[in-house]
């Protein structure tokens, strides 16, 4: 592996993930890295990282920028990847890494269904391809870690399962939410959302089309009945999973 000695120097007054970000980054991913690795070697430390909060704002902005694809995201994948499956990464971040991987892979859908019938803002399909690509091309090592993971992360991960369905995992997702299911009724945050992921695992459109129906009737910003069904769909989980991320850094769901 290649690595420079200054990868591993800690640098004054430089938020602490940032300094396990980089340690997971040297071990895992060797140069040439991808140019958002920069904002972990980089010397001196923005002032305006003032804490983890605001350093994570700007490493996650860096590679979806403002929830829009760029040329550079796909190149950005591979890192949240790695911190993804590195358990010196808390397990807030393990989250916030799977759930900006399921928000890459997912932007052309969900802006598709925000702005039906108009073209969404911003678009740009070319890099919204790739980056799916480079999200598809990670998710089977992600998945491989379900049974060492936490649970808040494996809600993460079960979103990400839809997203990028294959014959052993769909089946997979019934056995391994079961837990869930039963801590969780329905009408709770981590109920409904498991129960969605369920019902999109089953790939039957009718019933797909009448739960995002009676879901986004009930809870959530709804979309024009005209957009196509996979994309109000994955609008629709894309919420649901943004709501389930703010209610774990409160509280951590059961098995």
């Amino acid at each position: 592996m290649n690595m420079h000695t200054s990868d591993r120097n800690d640098l004054p007054d430089e938020p602490p993930i940032r300094r396990v970000f980089r340690d997971v980054i040297a071990d895992r991913l060797t140069d040439p890295r991808p140019p958002q690795a920069a904002m972990l070697f980089q010397s001196p430390v923005d002032p305006f990282w003032t804490d983890d909060r605001f350093f994570l704002g700007d490493f996650y902005n860096g590679i979806l920028h403002q929830d829009t694809c760029q040329p550079g995201t796909a190149d950005g994948v591979p890192l949240l990847a790695a911190l993804a499956v590195d358990d010196r990464v808390p397990p807030q971040q393990r989250f916030e890494a799977i759930d900006l991987l399921f928000s890459t892979a997912t932007v052309a859908d969900r802006h598709l269904a925000d702005c039906w019938p108009n073209s969404p803002r911003h678009a740009d399909p070319e890099s919204e391809d790739r980056a799916r690509e480079a999200v598809r091309s990670c998710t089977p090592d992600l998945l491989a870690r379900w049974a060492a993971e936490c649970p808040a992360v494996r809600l993460a991960l079960a979103g990400l399962a839809v997203v990028f369905p294959t014959a052993r995992t769909l089946p997979a997702l019934t056995p391994r939410l079961r837990g869930f299911v039963e801590q969780h009724p329905q009408g709770t945050d981590i109920g409904d959302y498991v129960r969605f992921i369920l019902v999109l695992a089953a790939e039957n459109d009718d019933q797909t089309l009448a739960t995002v129906e009676s879901l986004t009737d009930a809870y959530w910003t709804g979309t024009s009945r005209g957009a196509p069904t996979p994309a109000r769909a994955l609008h629709l989980l894309g919420q649901m999973l943004n709501r389930v991320g703010t209610g774990l850094t409160r509280s951590r769901p059961g098995e």
